[in-house]
C-alpha cells in the first residue's frame, strides 16, 4: 500500500554555466593550439623592354571588326561568309607583303564569336602572326 500522496515531482534544471565554462576552455584551447598561416601573393618580375625599335615597321594586315558584325580588310568592307571565304581573302592581302602580321581591330561591343571568327580565317590562311589592338587609358 501506498500512503503517501502522490509526491510532486521537481522537473530537472540543467545547468548551463559548466557548459559555457567548458566551451570557453575548449575556444581558449583551439585559439592557442591554432597556427595562422599567412598566404603569400604569387610575385611575378616582368621584364623590361630594352630592344632597339625596329628601323622599319611590320607589314600589317588590318581587320576591324564592328559591334554589328561587320568586317573590314584594310578598310574595305568584306562579308563573312565562310572561314574558308574570308581566309582567301586574308591570303590575297598576305601574297602582297612580306611577313605580315594581322592585327585585329574589335569594338569593345562586338561578340566575341565575330573575333574567333577572324582568328579561324587567319589559321586557315596560314597567318601565325597575330595580334589585337588595344586601347590605353588615357586615350579614351
Amino acid at each position: 500500500m501506498n500512503f503517501r500522496r502522490a509526491a510532486r515531482r521537481d522537473e530537472p534544471e540543467i545547468n548551463f554555466i559548466p557548459l559555457i565554462d567548458l566551451l570557453l576552455v575548449i575556444l581558449i584551447f583551439l585559439m592557442v593550439s591554432t597556427t595562422y598561416a599567412k598566404f603569400t601573393e604569387l610575385e611575378v618580375n616582368l621584364p623590361t623592354g630594352g630592344a632597339d625599335k625596329p628601323s622599319q615597321p611590320p607589314a600589317e594586315i588590318v581587320v576591324a571588326v564592328g559591334t554589328d558584325g561587320h568586317y573590314r580588310v584594310d578598310g574595305a568592307p568584306t562579308p563573312y561568309g565562310t572561314p574558308n571565304a574570308f581566309a582567301q581573302r586574308l591570303s590575297q592581302q598576305a601574297r602582297t607583303l612580306q611577313d605580315p602580321v594581322l592585327v585585329i581591330y574589335a569594338d569593345a561591343g562586338a561578340t566575341h564569336q565575330s573575333v574567333v571568327n577572324v582568328l579561324e580565317a587567319a589559321r586557315l590562311a596560314g597567318l601565325p602572326k597575330v595580334t589585337f589592338a588595344a586601347q590605353s587609358g588615357s586615350e579614351k
